[in-house]
């Protein structure tokens, strides 16, 4: 009777549908940082971009035809499938609009799940930030990959493009906007602010390009959840809700220039306080997390 409940707990347990009291408080961020490999299980996003995991991850090669990856040693190329079938797409579709191709930077760790730093989402393998530096060159060594950086394209005052903004940055986005995985892209404001300016007629695809803060240097894919993907939960408001079929360049716009650039210039004021902190991803606990992201983590 003990034999069979114990037989039990443990298919639970790989199911990540129970476990005990303490695993729940585990710190969820060092738990996947020490996984090395994927886990052996069919392809799903599990959970949100921002919680969750990936099971039966696939490793994007450190070097292929048309990218490179960036900083190897943090071992953050890891995604779903549709996510490295989309890097070869756009390091083609880079390479057509002029650059040599792609460097690419943090796609997701081997199971996904919460980062000890560095980001809040990219845990489902469904985000990749690629780098606003135009390769110069595809042959770059490891010791290369992990000393040079990126380039900034906006000014100081977060308003406006730099020198270091060129068509070609313009037609590279486009065409990652184009592809039908995609569900959003994140730029700096002053990326929206002139591709707004500078598309033409030519402008649906423009929805799916967002303002956010810290992406400067390089810009931020998102795909949609893939077909099939039962466990992923897809992000909400969708493009098409974002301005009733528009381009998103009149209210979005509007608010990072006249809010929140105009707030970050106001000094804060001694002893205010904007509400309780929200918790980082660097202080998840498996608790925080679906319930089969503990499968994920057993392999199981």
């Amino acid at each position: 009777m003990v034999a069979a409940a114990r037989r039990l707990i443990g298919v639970l347990l790989a199911l990540g549908l129970a476990a005990p009291a303490h695993a729940g408080a585990t710190n969820a961020a060092r738990a996947f940082a020490a996984q090395r490999t994927a886990s052996p299980q069919p392809p799903m996003p599990i959970g949100s971009y921002a919680r969750g995991c990936l099971s039966g991850g696939m490793r994007l090669p450190e070097s292929g035809p048309g990218w490179q990856v960036m900083r190897p040693s943090r071992n953050r190329n890891w995604g779903h499938p549709a996510l490295i079938a989309f890097i070869g797409r756009l390091a083609r579709a880079a390479q057509d609009a002029g650059w040599k191709g792609i460097y690419v930077g943090d796609l997701s760790q081997p199971r996904g799940g919460p980062m000890p730093s560095g980001h809040r989402s990219h845990q489902i393998g469904l985000d990749a930030d690629i780098w606003m530096l135009p390769p110069r060159r595809l042959d770059l060594s490891r010791a290369e990959r992990e000393t040079i950086s990126s380039i900034s394209v906006r000014t100081r005052d977060q308003r406006r493009v730099n020198a270091n903004w060129t068509p070609r940055h313009m037609r590279v986005l486009k065409a990652a906007a184009k592809d039908p995985a995609v569900d959003r892209i994140f730029v700096a404001a002053a990326v929206k602010i002139e591709m707004c300016r500078t598309a033409g007629r030519d402008r649906a695809w423009l929805q799916k390009i967002r303002p956010f803060y810290g992406h400067d240097t390089h810009f931020h894919v998102r795909l949609k959840c893939p077909p099939g993907a039962s466990l992923c939960e897809t992000q909400t408001p969708g493009v098409r809700e974002l301005s009733k079929g528009g381009d998103g360049c009149d209210e979005t716009l509007r608010w990072w220039v006249t809010d929140y650039l105009e707030a970050l210039a106001r000094p804060r004021k001694p002893g205010r306080a904007d509400g309780p902190r929200r918790k980082r991803a660097s202080e998840f606990t498996l608790g925080d997390l679906p319930a089969a992201c503990r499968g994920v983590l057993a392999g199981r």
